[in-house]
């Protein structure tokens, strides 16, 4: 059995090479590229690398959006050794050359020219730093400056012919299965991002004991959109795929991922929450729009679809006309969603509210929760499709190891627990204990049936004035299930009562506020309108009614934007940075708490 990222790759080449492994959509139509063509470029790949004098255990930097160049960079630099360190696309010059400088990269990989002129931004602060490879389009002449060398993609893999297959053979065979192949840089609430090393053990047996549970193979059809960055997409796109030989669709755009679903139709699809919660939104808002007798068909195939869902994880039977809603109403929502083929719909990544977990699944799609992080090579978790429970992140990865601290911290052991953070021996004690537990920050409690569920994160407890610790992810998701509601983040850390931010999703906005009977028809509107304010208010009191009293939100206020990406206030994958949230909204956040406490959830400017 393959313990090698390389010997994986030479043994479903092999096994697979004349099949489809990747699919780029180029001039409107789907351009293949097959494992042997895959596996060819990854060698080159690795011996252009040679060639510029990488070292093995050192790294080598990426940043771009999904491609194929992206995967032969990166494996190709797992084959000469290197140690492969993805970038978020969204990342300032100043981040760029921190990590990059952070690796000791001598090569770096960008997938455009406005990406490539962030390393030429900051090589004066990258002495190691000596060719940065454009991947897409030609370099502009000169474009590095100095000893900066920037060159095509093309003029990239013809250095390998300088160099023998022997050459790259050797420097294969000098690895062992303990060794760093892949750096994961934690993308962080707070200061510096943390380099997690990811070894050749990590990922292989991660991939090799997923696959056969979940019973993937060569025929499975994944979409690559979210960040290659992640430790989830590099299993999804790069590691998994290669272990079992199965084909990757690139999506053109995030923008275009409703587009690029509907056309792949995957077998596979992750979405982390806020994916979901927009699908959700625009399924929503197009059903406000249906005719009277449309909407009662669609109300009653969703109550017959919750119903069944919930009996089938309890192993009962379904109710008697759960075929016929599902013939008539939910095989055309997953056709049309492009989920007619997907046999696995995974969210994982940051929470996800019950409320949309149960939209899901009253239309026959149940979303099943992974729990994992960087520091176990993706997933700690996994729901088998024949055995879920919807709310909870699954159970213990076979051959694994799960279980809970004192304070309830969840804690993983395994071969899938990372080595260590690179040049960082103070948080790799932090995280990993002498008994190679890995602590996880995360809260949580496990059931009697081995389902784990995750309560809050264990610095984001908020602990108010009066002493009370409040889990805040728990209370947004409650805030989240409101139908307007598209984020919301909870505030109350030494106050004497929470309170809460909530953006507003604008696809909802006009029939909300039909219903409140307010004149709002956009976000603006609606966050200075008293009518759609009250009727909000009225919502979250509702809320408030099955909270404990220390639970509940006093004041809330309208934020007429949504956290995003690029406004900071989100990582890369979209889980909110509170300290940013709390520093960019401070005015908003101040008015929310005057001198004498308000009565309920009163809307504040």
């Amino acid at each position: 059995m393959a313990t090698m990222v390389h010997e994986v790759l030479a043994e479903t080449v092999a096994k697979h090479g004349d099949r489809a492994a990747l699919r780029v959509k180029s001039g409107g139509s789907w351009k293949t590229t097959t494992w042997s063509s895959y596996g060819r470029d990854a060698r080159r790949a690795a011996r252009a690398l040679l060639k510029l004098g990488i070292e093995p255990g050192k790294g080598v930097s990426l940043i771009g959006q999904n491609s194929a160049e992206w995967l032969i960079a990166d494996v190709g630099a797992i084959l000469a050794g290197a140690m492969p360190a993805g970038i978020y696309t969204t990342n300032s010059a100043e981040q760029v050359r921190y990590i990059t400088d952070h690796c000791e990269a001598k090569v770096s990989f960008a997938d455009t020219a406005a990406q490539v002129a962030k390393f030429v931004a900051e090589k004066d602060h990258m002495p190691r730093l000596e060719v940065v490879v454009q991947m897409t389009g030609k370099p502009a002449e000169g474009a590095g400056g100095g000893k900066l060398r920037v060159m095509g993609w093309e003029d990239f893999l013809a250095l390998a012919e300088d160099v023998p297959e022997a050459d790259l053979e050797a420097r294969m065979k000098a690895q062992k299965p303990d060794d760093v192949c892949t750096l994961i840089y934690t993308s962080g609430t707070t200061g510096e991002p943390k380099a997690v090393m990811i070894t050749h053990t990590n990922i292989v047996w991660t991939a090799g004991t997923l696959l056969p549970t979940l019973k993937l193979g060569p025929e499975d059809i994944t979409l690559s959109y979210l960040p290659l960055s992640h430790i989830a997409e590099q299993v999804l796109t790069i590691h998994g795929p290669m272990a079992m030989g199965s084909v990757v669709y690139f999506a053109e755009s995030i923008e275009k991922l409703g587009e690029n679903l509907a056309e792949v139709r995957p077998t596979l699809f992750m979405g982390v929450p806020r994916v979901w919660e927009k699908i959700q939104a625009k399924m929503q808002a197009a059903g406000a729009k249906a005719p009277p007798m449309r909407k009662k068909l669609v109300a009653w195939a969703r109550k017959t679809g919750l119903a069944g869902g919930y009996a089938e994880q309890r192993g009962e039977k379904k109710p008697l006309l759960f075929p016929v809603a599902k013939k008539i109403v939910f095989d055309k929502v997953r056709e049309r969603l492009g989920l007619d083929r997907t046999r696995l719909c995974v969210t994982s990544a940051a929470p996800i509210s019950r409320t949309t977990l149960e939209f899901f699944l009253a239309l026959g799609i149940p979303v099943l929760e992974v729990y994992g992080m960087s520091e176990c090579t993706g997933p700690g978790t996994y729901s088998p499709p024949e055995r879920y429970r919807t709310g909870k992140c699954g159970i213990c990865l076979p051959g694994a190891e799960l279980k809970l601290a004192e304070d309830g911290e969840i804690c993983m052991r395994g071969k899938h627990v990372f080595k260590g953070y690179l040049k960082d021996p103070e948080s790799t004690a932090a995280a990993l204990d002498a008994e190679g537990w890995l602590h996880s920050g995360d809260i949580g409690t496990i059931d009697a049936e081995g389902f784990l569920q995750i309560t809050d994160r264990k610095k984001d407890l908020l602990i108010t004035a009066g002493g009370e610790n409040i889990a805040p992810q728990v209370l947004e998701g409650h805030l989240k299930g409101i139908p307007v509601v598209a984020q919301a983040v909870v505030i109350g850390d030494r106050r004497k009562y929470l309170s809460a931010l909530v953006t507003l999703d604008p696809e909802r906005v006009k029939t909300e506020a039909e219903l409140a009977g307010s004149p709002a028809r956009s976000v603006d509107d609606a966050a200075t309108c008293t009518v759609f304010r009250r009727h909000l208010e009225k919502q979250i009191d509702t809320i408030n009614e099955k909270l404990a009293r220390v639970q509940t939100i006093k004041r809330f206020a309208i934020i007429p934007r949504e956290f995003t990406i690029e406004g900071g206030e989100l990582t890369p994958t979209m889980k909110v940075k509170r300290k940013v949230v709390n520093e960019k909204y401070k005015v908003e956040i101040e008015a929310l708490y005057p001198s004498e406490e308000g009565e309920g959830a009163s809307a504040q400017a």
